[in-house]
């Protein structure tokens, strides 16, 4: 669950900028660059995103990260599964304030 959550903070950081650097995902992620580049490669390795050198680039290192169709379809797959998970914790979230407001008024 961890990496999917990984995987689609990545998806969004690259659909948004392309263009990102490697160190630039770490910082952004607040990963290790180890981690950015084992993260990117797993998503090139499924299929997810493909990988192009800059034309325009002086520096030859610098890539272009781009989600393929493939990867756009698992990132709308994620982003459910995301939302779903994230609605839970609030719900949880939701019914323990009230447990808690409840105990506190009959505190008083």
């Amino acid at each position: 669950m961890v990496a999917d959550e990984t995987h689609y903070k990545l998806m969004r950081l690259l659909e948004a900028n392309p263009k990102m650097s490697q160190r630039d995902v770490a910082r952004e992620l607040g990963v290790s660059l180890g981690k950015a580049n084992y993260c990117l490669r797993a998503l090139i390795r499924k299929g997810w995103v493909k990988v192009a050198n800059f034309k325009t680039s002086n520096n030859k290192a610098a890539y272009l990260y781009l989600l393929t169709p493939y990867g756009v379809e698992q990132k709308a797959s994620l982003t459910l599964r995301f939302l779903h998970r994230k609605m839970r914790e609030y719900e949880e979230l939701r019914a323990e304030i009230r447990q808690m407001q409840q105990e506190a008024a009959g505190h008083k």
